[in-house]
């Protein structure tokens, strides 16, 4: 560890015990639950609902707490992280806002990077609240949200639903107005490649954590693509950890014990209105381990509402994958009565809805299911295939018994036996997939990418790439001191050079070729309104971009 890392790992304990001296463990505690005196020590009922009777010990003397019940203890720190779900820094920064302690003068040179986020903060709430303003002002789009989209005032509200003006500089011009620099609204991720607003003509519904609104997801209202537009990664954006819905989330959840993960973001909406208000979902991307750490702190029943085609099996292949070393139970909803999806379905019913979320299957039954809906068991090489993604997905169940019961299930379905299933061979590399599953998308690509060269950059040593902006999240920079460490440590500098290379090569090409799918995107639409001007402007770009 160099001087600079002990030097900001004794700054953090310093400012730890600052913030436990200045907050009593039954005060953090008792904004949650309600204590009671009992003799030396103060108790309570579990907030993870799981007593029937107070089990949730409190020691004033000593600054800990213990559930007897649900078998955790610790400080105001674990408490915090355990209860909101979140991760120790951020429960660090939020101890730290209640205690009055300024982390800034603890970390040495991180005044800068806390003074960004600062003004990103406030960017973003401000244009959350421009957004709003500027729905309650248009006619059109109110119609759109509560008649086409069947939203309720109340729903509006608690999810600060807003609305991006057309002009593309209008938001800008807002908060420059108001004494914002372009580049703190880049860094809060507000303005597009040219310098103008990123997020034009679109229904605005912000991403909102534990500290405000950190970035937003905008739906089209017309025909148009992408149908959906996310802030990109930012300082204050992680799309690995960002769990959509959790902050309004987090009471439901822990009074019922259970989550349900649904696949869009408009999902969870239309469910928190049809009363299920334990929905969630992950913004942009698939599920990350990160995702289902943070959910599996708030309770160990997960319940996915995925869809039953190619692409939500790999979804719930993925999500069992992870689930098994986390030692969380994860289940599958399924019956959607003919629906695409959890919204179609509420604008159906409610009720149906409501129904669908109780009556939830084991995730790899459920997948099984699916894999035999897909192969022909009645075929040698229907039950090869088949033997092979089930004993693959099996070696995820942590439990042996749990383990030992689907293998047996899985022998009565191929007529043989365990230890014909146990004799395969079963390759290293990943399964055998169903027919339809869906290659990776270009943005997993092109973050792969980006993510390998800037492990290099960060921990080879590496000199000779200039130009390429490194992350300052230090979870970030965890994850590619991973990636490095698995995949970089044993290479020679001029091997990692030219990887480096290579890779910003393919980063840039890549990136070409996205910017040209979007301009295409652009030009169908200057072609269907007839604007030869702009399909002129169009073709420019592109020409352009085609040659480097």
């Amino acid at each position: 560890m160099s001087s600079a890392e002990v030097c900001y790992n004794t700054g953090m304990d310093d400012a730890k015990e600052e913030i436990r001296a200045r907050l009593p463990v039954e005060d953090v505690v008792g904004q949650y639950i309600e204590l009671k005196r009992a003799g030396r020590t103060l108790k309570g009922r579990s907030p993870w609902g799981v007593d029937k009777t107070p089990s949730f010990m409190v020691s004033p003397e000593k600054g800990i707490w213990h559930d007897f019940s649900a078998n955790k203890g610790g400080d105001i720190f674990a408490f915090v992280m355990e209860v909101e779900g979140i991760s120790f820094r951020e429960a660090l920064e939020k101890l730290a806002a209640q205690a009055g302690v300024e982390l800034a003068k603890y970390r040495g040179g991180d005044n800068a990077v806390a003074e960004r986020k600062a003004r990103a903060k406030d960017a973003l709430e401000l244009a959350c609240k421009y957004y709003q303003y500027c729905l309650s002002k248009n006619q059109r789009i109110l119609q759109y949200v509560f008649d086409k989209r069947g939203m309720i005032k109340g729903t509006v509200e608690k999810f600060r639903i807003g609305y991006a003006p057309q002009d593309g500089k209008a938001l800008l011009n807002f908060l420059m107005a108001r004494g914002f620099k372009k580049p703190e609204l880049e860094t809060a991720g507000l303005l597009n490649r040219f310098g103008g607003d990123l997020f034009r003509g679109r229904m605005m519904v912000p991403f909102i954590d534990t500290h405000g609104v950190i970035g937003f997801t905008a739906r089209i209202i017309d025909q148009g693509e992408p149908k959906y537009l996310n802030t990109p990664e930012t300082l204050l954006f992680n799309k690995s950890r960002f769990v959509f819905g959790l902050a309004p989330a987090k009471e439901a959840i822990r009074q019922h014990d259970f989550i349900v993960i649904v696949e869009g973001n408009m999902d969870v909406i239309s469910s928190h209105q049809a009363g299920v208000c334990e929905a969630v979902a992950t913004s942009g991307t698939a599920m990350t381990e990160l995702h289902l750490k943070t959910l599996s702190r708030l309770t160990q029943d997960i319940r996915l509402a995925y869809d039953g085609d190619a692409a939500g099996v790999k979804a719930a292949e993925r999500a069992i994958m992870m689930a098994g070393d986390l030692g969380v139970n994860l289940s599958v909803i399924s019956d959607y009565h003919g629906a695409k999806d959890p919204d179609e379905l509420i604008q159906k019913d409610p009720r149906l809805w409501q129904e669908a979320v109780k009556n939830y299957r084991p995730a790899v039954d459920w997948l099984l299911d699916k894999y035999e809906e897909d192969l022909d068991l009645s075929s040698g090489v229907g039950k090869r295939e088949y033997s092979d993604v089930a004993m693959k997905i099996l070696k995820y169940v942590s439990d042996a018994v749990e383990r030992k019961h689907y293998e047996q299930l899985v022998a009565r379905k191929l007529d043989c036996t365990v230890e014909d299933l146990h004799a395969k061979k079963i390759a290293n590399s990943p399964a055998k997939r169903l027919k339809k599953v869906e290659l990776e998308t270009a943005s997993d690509i092109l973050q792969g990418i980006k993510d390998n060269l800037q492990a290099i950059l960060l921990y080879g040593n590496v000199t000779n790439i200039k130009g390429v902006e490194l992350p300052e999240d230090a979870t970030k920079k965890s994850e590619l001191e991973l990636i490095f460490e698995t995949k970089y440590k044993n290479w020679g500098k001029s091997m990692l050079e030219d990887e480096a290379s290579q890779l910003l090569t393919r980063y840039k090409t890549e990136m070409n070729k996205q910017e040209v799918n979007l301009l295409n995107a652009e030009l169908a639409k200057a072609e269907e309104a007839g604007d030869e001007e702009k399909m002129s402007e169009i073709l420019r770009k592109i020409m352009v971009l085609k040659r480097h």
